[in-house]
């Protein structure tokens, strides 16, 4: 009994300390979690650790070095490529537009005919922007232009009462890809015939462009009175923008875009050069009526 108080006294000093956990067999590294007990996330040290040990790899270096290699030679051979095709500082010349000259613009392609200097002005035998001069011709209207085409041809179609219906989710596609064809057709008709008639200018395929593309203003003026008017507002207004059009198209072509000096050759050149600034007005109409009748009724 002694000894069993005895114990029982001293019992609360010497108490027995309990075994230590045995080690874990294997690391837990399922979810991204270290070895820490618990299953907690690793601490930003053992991520530290882990990033400069990848970096200090000769291997990950060496593929890291050769990946970004084959992203930078990627992106000249696109560059590249590009430049080849369509040249960034050209184009961004057609578009250096501002609201005056946008204005402007839109006044002389509905009434050009009290216009009267149509020569392109030049600085350091470089031609000044769009939004310095008036005769340069430009792409961001054409742009605008067509694209307000598309919508006003699915408005159009839209609110005639037919059965069945024509518009549909389709027809914004297709009425953009049939302007956009005849457009491409008539640059090409354009080049050939430039070639075919050994005129030298500074024209390039993005003059002609332009030059093609301001006919869409035309026609949005032609759908508008059409709406509003009926067909014989349509009709009207088809005459008078159709003749805007082709005044300033062989004013543009012959002064500005041709210049004096390709007039300056034999008879028959300019006789070719002549029907091929004729004809390129006169084809202005019967695209705007094409692309315009079926959609006032």
């Amino acid at each position: 009994m002694a000894y069993h108080s005895g114990y029982g006294a001293h019992g609360s000093k010497h108490r027995a300390r309990a075994a230590p956990d045995p080690p874990p067999l294997f690391d837990d590294t399922s979810g991204g979690y270290s070895s820490q007990p618990g299953g907690y996330p690793a601490t930003g040290a053992d991520v530290a650790f882990s990033v400069n040990h990848l970096l200090g790899d000769p291997v990950a270096n060496v593929a890291m070095a050769y990946g970004s290699s084959i992203a930078s030679h990627g992106k000249d051979m696109v560059h590249k490529e590009l430049h080849r095709f369509v040249s960034v500082s050209k184009l961004k010349y057609f578009f250096a537009v501002d609201t005056a000259y946008v204005a402007k613009k839109l006044g002389l392609l509905v009434f050009p005919y009290t216009h009267q200097n149509w020569e392109v002005q030049y600085s350091r035998d470089a031609p000044l922007p769009p939004r310095q001069d008036l005769n340069a011709p430009d792409l961001y209207i054409p742009t605008m232009a067509f694209i307000t085409y598309v919508l006003l041809a699915g408005m159009a179609l839209g609110i005639q009462k037919r059965s069945p219906p024509l518009f549909s989710p389709e027809v914004l596609g297709l009425c953009a890809s049939t302007a956009l064809v005849w457009v491409v057709m008539e640059v090409l008709a354009l080049l050939l015939g430039l070639y075919l008639a050994t005129v030298r200018s500074d024209l390039s395929t993005f003059h002609l462009l332009a030059y093609s593309g301001y006919k869409y203003v035309g026609m949005i003026l032609s759908v508008l009175t059409g709406l509003l008017f009926g067909s014989d507002g349509y009709y009207v207004a088809l005459a008078w923008t159709s003749s805007a059009l082709m005044y300033f198209i062989v004013r543009s072509l012959r002064t500005a875009a041709l210049g004096p000096d390709s007039m300056g050759g034999p008879v028959p050149r300019q006789r070719l050069q002549l029907y091929l600034t004729l004809g390129a007005a006169a084809f202005q109409p019967l695209i705007i009526y094409w692309l315009t009748f079926h959609l006032v009724r």
